[in-house]
């Protein structure tokens, strides 16, 4: 229900309909052309905002929804407190020219904006998702928004979907910024599920298991504030990894949806987590200590709180989950976080007979876009129905536990064994991180030789144990507290290999740790 505030009928009506009028004078007066009410600009703009749109609040900012229109929340303020592409403030300058056939003053569309501003202090709290939301009604059911114009969105239920409009106030409302691209209208292809997403495979390099895999991550991608694993394409030149890293991306975001560069910032990459639904970052050459921390924060759910531009005290917040793509030949040395959350694909060389131009790739994709979506669709219905299972079916869970109940559930639907395909591939990015790290090295060469199970000792010494003769290399911790912080984030994969290192607690003025050797662990066969 609205606020009194926040109602049409809580401003007063003007006397008549504000009639075209003359050049406003510098106080923004209108100077009509009849005899009349003088409604001053700012006026006039706002009761064109209050008689058209709901304002709404959610997460500290005002939105604006139309009354009689499709369930898009439009800002009130753009960023940095101009209008930008779809802000209110750009639709009420539009309207005000449509009625009157003159241009607002800027400073009495700044005065109105103010005053609904205000006015939403006091509006309902309700939820502005993009372009993926929970039902209100059903907490096994999702939305997707399809990005168009009409608010058209899709119901994905138990064992159904269904194209409609969701209702204001029992359905989500949408935000919409440059990076919503519009989604076909997917389309039920009579093989089923197997039918529509096997148009994607046709067009795919992606060989199995990884194919199975990616259609994993696409179902994971239409679960809002679901925890899910990096997906990273790697491979040699030539082997589509861009190109295979696109069509997974506009499947759920459309068009528009693209790799780009590494942003140079964790702000800069906050910004652009927020603006749009998936996050593709093409080329990675190394991920530095900033970038595997912001990756990790950005799949399994992040927010970042800063200065607003031009103001004082006041901040700016972005909340951000998303789907993550990375392609490249070698991103290096993975931080072991990072490393439990990525999925990797490996693209192997295409044959020259079988590869296609750029341009009959995508014309074959746009005109099978609509069914490849309603496969997903098909699928992701049949996999809803199967997750409230998943939870009591699953033993063992790794990291991400909401992940492997995704899996599990797809399993059961299809028949396939994406679980296990998932866990083995952990075992491998697991070797590869021990590989790597020069620490981990020392400890599984050490664990090979010591003629005992158990080892306590003080940071210090297991440092002069450790440490690899001559010049202290580069990548070896230069300080204890150093070599203590990296015991403890490789404490996770040390443990798959058999090596299990614990803190003890702090005893006088030393602190150490406990490594237990335990030689039947292993990888898997």
């Amino acid at each position: 229900m609205n606020h009194p505030l926040t109602s049409r009928a809580a401003l007063p009506s003007p006397a008549r309909e504000p009639q075209p009028a003359e050049p406003a004078g510098a106080d923004g007066q209108e100077r009509p052309a009849e005899r009349g009410p003088k409604l001053s600009q700012a006026d006039i703009l706002l009761h064109l905002g209050m008689d058209e749109y709901q304002l709404v609040r959610h997460d500290q900012t005002a939105y604006a929804v139309p009354l009689d229109g499709p369930p898009i929340a439009r800002p009130l303020r753009a960023a940095g407190g101009f209008g930008g592409t779809g802000s209110l403030r750009q639709l009420l300058n539009r309207a005000y020219v449509l009625r009157t056939g003159r241009s607002p003053s800027q400073g009495c569309l700044t005065d109105a904006i103010a005053s609904m501003d205000a006015l939403a202090l006091d509006a309902e709290e309700q939820p502005v998702c993009l372009r993926i939301a929970p039902d209100l009604a059903d907490d096994q059911a999702t939305w997707l928004d399809l990005g168009r114009s009409d608010g058209l969105s899709v119901l994905i239920e138990p064992d159904t979907w269904s194209v409609t409009t969701p209702s204001i106030g029992e359905g989500p409302l949408w935000r919409r910024t440059r990076l919503t691209g519009e989604l076909p209208m997917p389309e039920r292809d009579p093989g089923g599920w197997q039918g529509g997403l096997g148009l994607l495979r046709e067009l795919s390099a992606l060989a199995e298991p990884s194919w199975r895999m990616a259609v994993a991550w696409l179902l994971a991608g239409l679960r809002p504030d679901m925890p899910r694993p990096v997906a990273y394409f790697n491979g040699e030149r030539g082997t589509a990894k861009t190109t295979s890293a696109r069509q997974l991306l506009r499947v759920l975001d459309g068009i528009r949806a693209e790799v780009r560069n590494v942003p140079r910032s964790e702000d800069d990459g906050a910004v652009a987590a927020s603006a749009g639904w998936t996050m593709g970052l093409d080329n990675i050459h190394g991920i530095p200590q900033w970038l595997s921390d912001f990756l990790c924060r950005t799949v399994t759910g992040a927010s970042v709180a800063k200065r607003e531009m031009y103001t004082d005290d006041d901040v700016a917040s972005w909340a951000y989950q998303r789907p993550v793509v990375l392609t490249g030949i070698d991103v290096g040395a993975l931080q072991p976080d990072l490393a439990e959350r990525l999925l990797p694909f490996t693209l192997e060389a295409i044959d020259p007979k079988a590869r296609r131009s750029e341009r009959d790739l995508w014309h074959r994709y746009r005109a099978a876009h609509g069914r490849i979506l309603g496969g997903l669709l098909d699928l992701a219905a049949a996999v809803w129905a199967r997750l409230p299972d998943a939870a009591d079916q699953l033993d063992q869970k790794p990291r991400m536990a909401d992940w492997a109940e995704l899996l599990w559930a797809l399993d059961a639907v299809t028949g396939w064994d994406t679980l296990s395909t998932y866990t083995g591939s952990q075992d491998a990015v697991t070797d590869d991180v021990i590989d790597a790290d020069p620490v981990a090295t020392a400890l599984t060469r050490w664990s090979a030789t010591s003629g005992s199970t158990k080892w306590q000792a003080t940071t210090g010494q297991i440092d002069e144990v450790l440490r690899p003769p001559g010049p202290i290399p580069d990548t070896w911790p230069k300080t204890t507290a150093l070599l203590s912080a990296r015991l403890t984030s490789l404490a996770p994969a040390l443990r798959q290999r058999g090596i299990d290192i614990r803190k003890l607690p702090r005893t006088s003025a030393t602190r150490g740790f406990l490594i237990t050797l335990q030689p039947d662990s292993g990888p898997p066969a």
